[in-house]
């Protein structure tokens, strides 16, 4: 009897570590590209995806843009060959307040695109690095060392756009809408859901409501905004895009 109990132990100390380990192969890597507000000081996404139960990697660097972006997937920084073959959704906050949908320098294959990219056209830069990654994506179905071999569609290509952390940078909001409807891309619509508009003043204040959220200001079109939300994952900014963000992952993909 001795014997028989133990047996049961092991097997079950067995099952559980079995468990354990589909559970631990079976999380989602999201791989995040931005700039100051996206970088890891601030949060957001970090525990957007501790909230998901997701793996993140988060590849953005305050100061860079979409132009950078692009040149970091042609020298192969922004993500290796191992990290790309598992990563299950792309992820861009490249939210300069330019214009990003603008067509008159788009190139129908990416190959014939000038490279390195400089920032003159943020439009052509964020079409290279979406049809580069969605061909990589494709041409999965031909690696023999990759999961996806001999698949019909090759990896899926998850890209997901987002917004700006509120609705003042109407140029930028406006046109990555238009890029998402293009494509048919999910976008993470931090502006909508903040929890307050430029179109109505703090009650207290009489200023911006962005601003009690900031740490600093940025002028646009004579009135002053928030620039860079308070850093951390304590902080309420970020909790709050963590939330948007987590939210817009469940609607487009399963979680275990």
């Amino acid at each position: 009897m001795k014997r028989i109990n133990l047996l049961l132990i092991f097997s079950l100390l067995i099952s559980f570590s079995f468990a354990q380990l589909d559970k631990t192969q079976e999380k989602l890597t999201f791989l995040l590209t931005g700039a100051s507000f996206a970088s890891p000081n601030n949060g957001w996404f970090e525990l957007g995806c501790d909230v998901l139960g997701a793996k993140p990697l988060n590849r953005a660097v305050g100061g860079e843009a979409i132009a950078d972006a692009a040149n970091r997937m042609i020298d192969s920084s922004l993500y290796s060959a191992e990290e790309f073959e598992e990563i299950d959704a792309l992820v861009i906050m490249q939210v300069h307040d330019r214009d990003v949908f603008e067509d008159s320098g788009i190139i129908e294959n990416y190959k014939d695109y000038k490279t390195p990219f400089s920032r003159e056209n943020y439009a052509a830069a964020f079409d290279y690095v979406i049809k580069r990654y969605m061909a990589e994506c494709y041409n999965l179905k031909f690696d023999e060392n990759s999961k996806y071999y001999n698949s019909r569609h090759g990896k899926p290509a998850v890209i997901v756009l987002c917004t700006h952390w509120h609705d003042a940078r109407m140029i930028y909001n406006s046109s990555v809408r238009q890029l998402a409807q293009k494509w048919g891309f999910p976008v993470v619509e931090f502006d909508k859901f903040i929890g307050f508009s430029k179109n109505s003043l703090h009650p207290v204040t009489g200023e911006q409501v962005s601003r009690i959220f900031a740490v600093d200001t940025q002028e646009s079109d004579g009135e002053i905004y928030g620039w860079h939300p308070e850093n951390g994952q304590d902080k309420y900014i970020q909790q709050r895009m963590a939330a948007i963000f987590a939210d817009t992952m469940r609607k487009i993909l399963v979680f275990k």
